[in-house]
């Protein structure tokens, strides 16, 4: 059965009834006011009660309210709903010709008001309300029903039915249901319980919308934000949102529904950063709040350090959303040092009330001391919510930009004189996005829409106002640096002045301009429309006279102080010079005045001042004097200094005694799988290469090697000739008759390809010249990107059956014939899939990880589900096998590595790792080491069997690169741009460094095994020597964020070759021993999947949907 938000309260009432719902703190001399669950229950029902008695309606169900926040207020929203009707909230502080319009617009019949503003609400309407107004009074509040007098309201609009019309058109809605006999199917507005509560949108993007919301649309909101913030009855909400404003409606029921308790407090107080964060987090220890950046900024960087965000918070949750997310430099610079405080980012309209999308920020993002700056996404749709990224022609994008659509099947809001929708409809966003696989990146608003201070404002419509005072000839506005500038042309010399108090009068404060000039004329381009480059140089002329003005003394200061004061109040035509005592809010400023006031103080002086706007806005303008007189004429300058490390490179040894915890491990005893045993060859990304199970007669058959195959010596034929018959080849005939490899063995059973090379009797001969070329063989559909690197899978049976497996965004994982590309089976998982799979020891079973934190062990053959294992968070690492044991490792986001016996179907150890473990496990069999690498920079050697710690090293920044060794070391890269260099015993041999970020994983020669090859964010590929001296390096065209993969093909070159992919979806084919272009090949889509090479083809995921096998061919030139 459908809830309804005063169900949901009831029902929480009756659990916790004695508990405390709602506290109200006037943050004066008298002790706060609590309410139990009880009261509150108590107090809304005896309202209800009376408001059935006098309310007769006429169609919708809805009661206005007008008054501020208050310990009664969760009460008479319930006490509305219950009725049942919908709750319209007025702000005593918009312009009446707003409210006005709103009430008018809305049939309006009744509005409570609260009892000591009755006056107030009875002198800003008397205008509109006939003078027999009938009135009734209850317990707090009266109820007035209202009459209108027949007095147009103008709300300075002038004639906007063009402008209206081309909104419409903008913001345009779309269904979900194709189906003509499902978009039959309407919600409708006049049904009893359908709506909850009525907004109505600013004005300011134009024509003000009123916006209607059902139970059915905000019922899921509290719900899913319930869970993924965890709220309990132990939990404190502070309402940090206005009534008017949507998400208010978020704090007040997530508390309500959940036991927990409300804070309110009085908006002066809102408006007082020190005082505020002493109420919330001293006196009431809030765990969770929902807020603008602005307001969360008005505290400034210091406060929130020291209280919001501090190592000692209260505060549990952070949700900001309402404006763009901050940077996550600016958002790391706010926390304190061992603050746990769980981030969001939110994101939704009031068209479509209250938020759509969530997205936590990773605790490794929080922490990370990166120099890059990496956007934050909107994140995931919230329960019932469809979010759909469109071009201008309509049409979904997949990847790249677009504009925002939101709906559902029933989050469906309804718009001025709508009364029936088809259920899913969309409506446009006006913002847009650019689409990254399966996120997207906020890139900003519509044309002119701009959102300042949490609200959307549209700057044409503050032009229009302007335009409408009668001395002003033309203007134009423009959205500079954060800064809205109001550009005039005056009729005879009117003032800025007089300017902004017309403004005022028609405009609410979050849309006055920042700062108004007077020119002679607007510049033209040579279409005659305004030019608004020019006017932004007019503008930065302006801004560098002003700070080249320099302050010549104390009394200069204290008279621009003042003019800045009057100024920001409206207060200029005041002749009298403003006493010493004088308080700003005490004399009609508020937040928004007094922000505006702050920056035309910093740019007075030329520079910021922190702490000022706390300053402003609790002191007088004597303090406020001194204050900036200390900041501008302070009696020393101290000079920052600063100090610079340099890095230092390791090449050798420094003869250190050896780690008294190192012991040389041996591998442990095999696991008994009871399966039939497999002989296969697997290979997966950075060639990691290793024969299972080869009998000793094949093993040395196969006399020389690349990363398992010799190129060439396999029909290679271009995607249209293929023919599976025709072309599949056996695999034992060629590889015994043809194909060369040298196999070190590694342990009983196991082999790992060495790639020792073979020079060809004919080398010295005269060779034709040989150039090559990529081209696509065959291409699988998954549904969405692949950032999973491919595992190859060659069985030496079935005439040599050879298989693809590799997942996708889409939840699916697929098994494609490497030849023909024929999909042989498909799973779909419960989450998408990002890590690479990884081969069980007998070769009868997949091993992945999911999203949703599963590891799935997967048939070979057929793709059932044999087993699934939890861990508690995501999973992107790839899993590793143990060909000595069979064990499964695999690291998780929950800061554990796991490891597995698929066989019993049991967790034989699990260890908890110093941060997220993002990378695969690198297995090493001489000496018996597991390597984890994890996003705290910690990197592991671990007792494979055990799960013991060997040793551990902290290169102080995130590990994304997996590690990766050989039989002298492991190395590893950083996101502070170095690749590092261990020995088995944990001592760092050499480091070397890149311009960026290293999130490749670092690729040992197949052949040699004497370089290594890696790429970074810096756009190149870059090649050592296993000592740490520099070989080469090769310049892309885009950041590397995959690992290269070394092989051979005689066919081709003489010359081991590298393949390596870029971000913009290249695909380079390079000389390994000089780092020289042999070919390249653009995909489609950006690549973070890794190619594997096997024979003459090349695999790799694209975020375009597709997996792509290329066939590398030789072009011959006699």
């Amino acid at each position: 059965m459908k809830m309804t938000l005063q169900e949901m309260v009831l029902q929480a009432a009756a659990l916790y009834s004695d508990r405390t719902a709602v506290c109200f703190d006037g943050c004066s001399n008298q002790r706060p006011v609590y309410y139990t669950y009880k009261s509150v229950v108590n107090i809304a029902s005896e309202l209800s009660s009376f408001l059935q008695l006098h309310c007769n309606f006429e169609g919708i169900h809805e009661i206005g309210l007008y008054c501020y926040p208050g310990i009664n207020l969760p009460s008479w929203i319930l006490g509305i709903l219950q009725v049942p009707a919908a709750y319209s909230p007025i702000d005593p502080d918009i312009p009446p010709e707003l409210s006005v319009y709103f009430m008018k617009k809305c049939n309006l019949k009744y509005i409570l008001v609260e009892k000591n503003q009755v006056d107030k609400f009875k002198s800003s309407h008397e205008i509109w309300l006939k003078n027999d107004t009938i009135t009734v009074d209850h317990t707090g509040v009266t109820l007035f029903e209202l009459q209108w007098n027949d007095i147009d309201v103008n709300l300075m609009l002038h004639d906007k039915k063009e402008n209206h019309g081309k909104e419409k058109m903008n913001n345009y809605t779309s269904f979900l249901n194709s189906n003509e006999e499902k978009a039959k199917k309407c919600m409708d507005v006049r049904l009893q319980n359908c709506l909850a509560y009525v907004l109505h949108t600013s004005g300011t993007t134009g024509i003000p919308k009123i916006v209607r919301v059902p139970h059915s649309c905000i019922v899921p909101n509290i719900q899913h934000l319930q869970t993924l913030f965890e709220i309990s009855q132990e939990d404190i909400l502070f309402m940090a949102s206005p009534l008017t404003f949507d998400p208010s409606v978020v704090e007040i029921f997530l508390a309500l529904t959940s036991g927990a308790s409300l804070l309110i407090v009085p908006n002066a107080v809102k408006m007082l950063p020190s005082k505020l964060a002493t109420v919330l987090f001293y006196h009431h220890r809030v765990t969770v709040l929902q807020a603008t950046p602005t307001l969360l900024r008005r505290f400034g960087s210091q406060l929130i350090k020291s209280s919001v965000l501090s190592a000692t918070t209260s505060l549990r949750v952070l949700a900001l959303g309402g404006e763009a997310f901050p940077s996550l430099s600016v958002l790391r610079s706010w926390r304190e040092d061992g603050n746990k405080t769980q981030v969001f980012n939110i994101y939704g309209i009031t068209e479509v009330s209250s938020w759509a999308t969530c997205y936590r920020i990773p605790e490794e993002d929080l922490c990370s001391t990166l120099g890059v700056e990496s956007p934050v996404q909107l994140g995931f749709p919230l329960l019932g919510t469809v979010v759909e990224v469109r071009d201008i022609n309509g049409l979904t994008v997949q990847e790249g930009e677009g504009q925002v659509f939101l709906g559902g099947e029933e989050r469906v809001c309804f718009l001025d004189d709508e009364t029936t929708l088809p259920f899913g409809t969309m409506r446009a966003t006006g913002d847009f996005v650019t689409v990254k696989g399966e996120a997207m990146f906020f890139l900003g608003r519509q044309d002119s829409q701009i959102k300042r201070h949490g609200k959307r404002i549209n700057i044409e419509f503050v032009q229009q106002v302007a335009e409408g005072i009668y001395q002003v000839e033309a203007c134009s506005v423009v959205w500079y640096q954060e800064r809205l500038i109001l550009f005039v042309v005056t009729k005879d010399g009117l003032v800025k002045d007089h300017i902004l108090g017309e403004l005022q009068k028609h405009l609410p404060s979050y849309a006055i301009p920042d700062d108004v000039l007077i020119i002679e004329a607007l510049p033209l381009t040579s279409h005659g429309k305004i030019d608004v480059t020019e006017l932004t140089k007019i503008y930065f002329k302006y801004i560098n006279l002003k700070t080249n003005s320099k302050l010549k003394g104390k009394e200069e200061l204290w008279e621009r102080l003042q003019y800045l004061w009057k100024s920001s109040l409206r207060l200029l035509e005041d002749p009298f010079e403003v006493p010493k005592d004088s308080l700003f809010l005490s004399n009609g400023g508020d937040s928004l005045k007094s922000l505006w006031f702050n920056n035309e103080i910093e740019n007075m002086v030329g520079r910021s001042i922190p702490g000022l706007l706390e300053v402003i806005l609790s002191c007088s303008i004597l303090d406020i004097y001194n204050y900036v007189l200390q900041a501008v004429f302070p009696d020393e300058d101290i000079p920052l200094s600063r100090s610079y490390g340099t890095k230092r490179k390791f090449s050798a040894l420094n003869g250190e005694e050896i780690n008294d915890k190192y012991v040389d491990q041996k591998p442990g005893k095999p696991v008994n799988s009871g399966e039939e045993q497999n002989t296969f060859i697997s290979l997966c990304r950075g060639n990691q290469i290793l024969f299972v199970n080869v009998q000793e007669s094949l093993k040395r058959s196969l006399s020389m090697g690349q990363t398992g195959t010799e190129l060439g010596k396999y029909p290679s034929t271009s995607h249209d000739l293929i023919s599976q018959e025709e072309t599949k080849p056996s695999f034992v005939q060629n590889m015994t008759s043809k194909s060369s490899f040298t196999v070190m063995e590694k342990m009983d059973g196991t082999e790992e390809i060495s790639s020792i090379p073979k020079i060809s009797e004919d080398d010295n001969s005269v060779r034709v010249s040989e150039k090559m070329k990529l081209c696509v063989r065959w291409k699988s559909d998954t549904g969405k990107c692949v950032d999973a690197s491919p595992l190859i899978a060659v069985l030496l049976l079935n005439q040599s059956s050879a298989t693809v497996y590799i997942g996708s965004h889409s939840h699916r994982i697929q098994a494609i014939d490497l030849y023909s590309g024929k999909v042989k089976w498909e799973q779909i998982l419960g989450d998408r899939i990002e890590s690479s799979a990884c081969l069980s020891r007998c070769g009868n079973f997949i091993i992945v990880g999911c999203y949703n934190g599963l590891i799935y062990v997967l048939r070979s053959s057929n793709g059932k589900i044999h087993w699934m294992f939890a861990t508690k968070d995501a999973i992107k690492s790839s899993a590793t096998m143990d060909p000595s044991t069979g064990l499964i490792y695999v690291g998780s986001h929950d800061h554990h590595v796991y490891a597995l016996d698929i066989y019993k179907e049991t967790c034989v150890w699990k260890l908890a790792c110093e941060g997220t473990v993002f990378s695969s496990p690198c297995l090493s069999l001489v000496p018996y080491h597991l390597y984890i690498a994890t996003l705290q920079g910690f990197l592991l050697a671990l007792n494979p069997a055990t799960g013991n710690r060997v040793w551990t090293y902290s290169c102080g920044k995130p590990l994304f690169s997996s590690p990766q060794c050989s039989l002298q070391c492991v190395s590893v890269g950083c996101v502070d741009g170095n690749l590092y260099c261990f020995n088995h015993m944990g001592q760092l041999v050499w480091q070397v460094s890149t311009n960026g970020p290293v999130f490749s994983s670092p690729c040992i020669s197949c052949s040699t095994k004497q370089e290594i090859f890696f790429g970074s964010h810096d756009c190149f590929v870059y090649c050592y020597n296993m000592e740490g001296y520099f070989q080469w390096k090769f310049e892309a065209t885009a950041s590397i964020y995959a690992t290269p993969f070394t092989f051979r093909n005689h066919n081709l070159s003489s010359e081991m070759l590298l393949a390596a992919a870029s971000t913009d979806g290249k695909l380079w084919i390079l000389d390994a021993k000089k780092g020289r272009l042999e070919t390249v090949y653009k995909l489609p889509g950006e690549v973070f999947s890794s190619p594997v090479v096997w024979q003459s083809m090349l695999i790799i995921g694209c975020r375009d949907n597709y997996v792509y096998c290329l066939d590398l061919l030789a072009v011959t030139e006699k």
